[in-house]
């Protein structure tokens, strides 16, 4: 880490904040992927962040999760903290049940009890004993889920978590991440390149351009949230817009976009 970047406990800096970045700099071999960035988010706050390959997003992602620490400028975020990707990553010769709790101290029967508990929250509790290469893509990434919950993090980051999920999947991974989240009230950085994933679960929609902040919107929108709302239909065509993107479907009715 660089002499100018620190990492700490958000709540040194505010009680109130669960991330706070401020002049967050990031450089690969002269390249300047991250640049002077601030950023702050609520303890409990959903936030999404959008942007095109290769803007920084996973890279802050991977900052904040502490796998990176070669930046300038001020990062603090919670001890507890853990991440899913869209990988899953689980230990091929290891059980499910103990990829959930991997790296946890405990005693093997305490950790299967504890284990099968966050399985159960997932919905794949009668899964706990198998080995990974019997699950579908959407239980592997249940797991992945369940081993970042166990750690019951303040802030947990979702890299791209349902991006190599099937259509109907994804939904129910999405509604379940929805889930959780209100259950355990922790602050969550979703990075995901869907704008309707963004704007279905997050308070607040980022977009990120030149490694920065380039665009921010507020979601206030009730739950669950209806696609076809005029409202939503409104702010997925912003969004869309701020990322060069045509969006063809809002100048349709709700039986126009059906029939297509």
């Amino acid at each position: 880490m660089s002499s100018d970047a620190s990492s700490a406990s958000s709540g040194d800096k505010s009680e109130t904040s669960s991330v706070d970045i401020r002049g967050l700099s990031r450089t690969f071999d002269g390249r300047t992927v991250i640049d002077d960035l601030d950023l702050t988010i609520a303890k409990g706050e959903f936030v999404a962040l959008l942007g095109h390959s290769g803007c920084g997003k996973s890279t802050l992602l991977r900052i904040l999760a502490g796998l990176d620490d070669e930046i300038s400028g001020e990062v603090i975020v919670p001890a507890r903290r853990s991440a899913a990707f869209q990988s899953p990553r689980l230990m091929p010769w290891l059980r499910v049940w103990r990829n959930v709790v991997l790296g946890l101290p405990g005693r093997a029967n305490r950790d299967r009890a504890l284990a099968t508990r966050y399985l159960a929250e997932v919905g794949i509790e009668e899964r706990a004993g198998v080995w990974p290469k019997t699950l579908s893509g959407g239980e592997a990434q249940r797991v992945s889920l369940a081993r970042a919950l166990v750690r019951e993090p303040e802030l947990l980051l979702l890299d791209e978590p349902f991006g190599a999920l099937d259509a109907l999947t994804r939904v129910n991974a999405q509604r379940l991440v929805g889930e959780l989240w209100q259950r355990h009230g922790c602050s969550i950085l979703l990075v995901t390149h869907d704008v309707e994933e963004a704007l279905l679960l997050a308070d607040r929609v980022l977009v990120m351009d030149a490694g920065g902040i380039a665009h921010e919107v507020t979601v206030d929108l009730p739950r669950p949230r209806a696609l076809g709302s005029p409202e939503f239909v409104s702010l997925r065509s912003r969004l869309l817009g701020w990322l060069g993107v045509h969006d063809a479907s809002a100048s349709e009715t709700p039986l126009e976009r059906i029939s297509s």
